[in-house]
């Protein structure tokens, strides 16, 4: 077996515990809060298969980036997300300039074109108007 980091198994437990809350009819958003999650509904549903699927353990929930840190982190994504909504001209080449320049992390634009899908805020289809 791999060797985690105790980072990793516990938040592999504190997920089972996520889970096991909301199962219980405990609400989503009160439980992501309390026990340090950002899940939606869709990673809620893909973290109960592979619960349900590696025999209701929480070492089925290990997270398979052995450690390896997100460079679109939390703080990365909230801001993201508040500086789209300031100014929806902004498009992923602009954004990735700003967040290489704020937080030192190279992102692709496809990437946070992604992130911002993922939470409703991409722009609509089609290129930009020329100014």
């Amino acid at each position: 077996m791999v060797d985690y980091p105790d980072a990793v198994l516990e938040k592999a437990q504190r997920l089972e515990q996520l889970l096991l809350r909301v199962a219980s009819g405990g609400p989503l958003d009160k439980v992501n809060v309390e026990l340090g999650f950002d899940l939606d509904q869709q990673e809620l549903a893909r973290a109960q298969a592979k619960y349900k699927a590696g025999g209701r353990t929480w070492e089925a929930l290990i997270d398979g980036r052995h450690g390896h840190p997100r460079r679109a982190h939390s703080a990365l994504r909230e801001w993201l997300y508040a500086r789209k909504d300031e100014d929806e001209s902004l498009r992923a080449p602009k954004l990735v300039e700003e967040i290489k320049e704020r937080f030192g992390v190279e992102l692709s634009a496809g990437h946070v074109n992604y992130l911002l899908r993922k939470r409703g805020l991409s722009a609509p289809p089609g290129r930009p108007f020329k100014k």
